[in-house]
């Protein structure tokens, strides 16, 4: 591996008034192409390549004129005439493609890097980090800004109904969502510490990602960079030992101007959480008084982000009032919660719940909201971390807060680091041993579907957990079938 193009972050903060055609390898990755786009808004002249071209993807990115290329066609006397080559971290550091990109004359760099030097710097950009919420909190905190008058930018890692999943914007604000996964090949590192960040969100720390990280202290250590670096807002939930950790470790010892915590035990709060099929309310302690909000997202997890978002509001000086306006009604990002139709009578709702925490605390405001209905849970462990039985104990007690479940575990080995795989049917047996609840495990869709058949009643909710596919059941005929 030779990276002698690969160009620092710091010459690229002061260098990026000279960098202005930008080619993308591999645009169509899920911060790839949303990062091209917001370089284009910024007036940047933006082309990209990538083996395949699907929608939703390949459709935003042609509907903003950007030239896309299949990615044999960018050889390296196509790619000299650019001056700068942003790198997918879909690229392997073991593949031929990255040996010839290391052999240009032009610098690469990865899509973080790019997008915090060359957009982000002049910003007040609010990193929202942390094992859950982030896609939904980064997402709030911009509909809520846009409430407020503000006209944020913003990256959101999600799919919303009616909107792009990025926007430059014109006002001061940015937030992004800040991943831990790492950027590229050659940086080895979590995206949120090449963004540029001024303000941190950190909803919640535990440990994930098990195919890069070998502990939650190797996360934290992410954190460990960024933290004493920044010059705004830090609001953190200390529910967690490793946020604790971190709150011990900075806070009052960096230039940031402000730490604010927020959960249980919390002085601002929330409390007095009631939470309804259509709503929530809960009270916040602010200015030294209590003051109640509503607002119309569900669970005791939502009213958590919306108070991570509440509180830096007010820390940036916004009113009360104003503030109560906007939590009043906002959207969710799909696949949070998302009520799909009926299947036979039962509501279905597709969630991206793959991780322990995740599982319970969605199945709770799930049941908070359709109160007195049997729910029935569909699970699909995909993820590098839940394909491994790393946390096989926890689904076991997170499943089991529902009234039957069926384990779609797909054969797919785990790449967790130096992990084991997840046994589905182990899993199925002790949720049915120790809790007492019926559960099954499949691995094609074929039984799937069978086993939902056999299962689901009229006035049921089916829920359905996977950040797939769910063993291919959101491709088939079951979505035809839903009402």
């Amino acid at each position: 591996m030779d990276l002698r193009n690969l160009i620092k972050q710091d010459e690229l903060i002061q260098r990026r008034r000279d960098f202005k055609k930008i080619f993308f390898y591999r645009i169509c990755g899920a911060g790839m192409g949303p990062a091209a786009v917001l370089m284009k808004e910024a007036g940047l002249d933006v082309e990209g390549a990538d083996s395949a071209f699907y929608p939703p993807m390949s459709t935003y990115l042609e509907s903003t004129g950007i030239p896309l290329h299949k990615i044999e066609t960018a050889t390296p006397e196509f790619l000299k005439k650019f001056d700068l080559i942003v790198v997918g971290n879909s690229l392997s550091g073991k593949s031929e493609q990255a040996r010839m990109l290391e052999q240009l004359d032009v610098p690469l760099t990865s899509f973080p890097a790019a997008l915090g030097a060359l957009v982000l710097k002049e910003r007040q950009v609010v990193g929202i980090c942390g094992t859950h919420g982030k896609t939904t909190t980064t997402f709030f905190l911009t509909q809520m800004l846009e409430s407020l008058g503000q006209k944020p930018g913003y990256l959101v890692g999600g799919i919303i109904d009616g909107r792009d999943p990025a926007r430059l914007g014109t006002g001061k604000y940015f937030p992004i969502e800040g991943d831990e996964y790492d950027s590229g090949y050659f940086h080895k590192i979590s995206k949120f510490r090449l963004y540029e960040l001024k303000h941190m969100i950190l909803t919640s720390l535990e440990f994930d990602h098990a195919d890069i990280f070998s502990s939650v202290e190797k996360i934290e250590d992410e954190f460990r960079d960024v933290l004493p670096k920044l010059p705004g807002q830090v609001i953190m939930n200390l529910e967690y030992p490793s946020s604790q950790k971190l709150w011990n470790e900075y806070q009052g010892k960096t230039p940031a101007k402000s730490w604010t915590s927020y959960g249980p035990g919390a002085k601002i709060g929330p409390f007095d959480i009631l939470t309804e099929e259509n709503g929530s309310e809960f009270t916040l302690l602010l200015n030294g008084e209590k003051t109640k909000f509503k607002t119309s997202a569900v669970g005791q997890h939502n009213i958590l982000n919306i108070t991570s978002c509440l509180a830096f509001l007010h820390g940036e000086g916004f009113k009360i009032p104003e503030l109560q306006k906007a939590v009043l009604n906002l959207g969710m990002v799909k696949r949070r919660q998302e009520v799909r139709g009926t299947y036979k009578g039962a509501t279905v709702i597709d969630d991206f719940a793959h991780h322990p925490r995740a599982i319970t605390v969605t199945l709770d405001a799930i049941r908070a909201r359709f109160k007195n209905r049997r729910i029935v849970t569909v699970f699909e462990p995909v993820s590098a971390t839940a394909r491994s039985a790393i946390f096989q104990d926890e689904f076991r007690d997170s499943l089991a807060t529902s009234d039957e479940v069926i384990i779609a575990k797909p054969d797919i080995a785990t790449t967790a680091l130096g992990g084991k795989d997840l046994d589905g049917v182990k899993l199925a047996s002790e949720i049915s041993s120790h809790h007492h609840k019926p559960a099954s495990c499949v691995s094609t869709l074929a039984p799937l579907r069978a086993a939902i058949d056999a299962t689901i009643r009229s006035g049921d909710v089916l829920v359905i957990l996977s950040n797939r596919t769910c063993l291919g059941l959101w491709e088939s005929d079951f979505v035809q079938a839903l009402k």
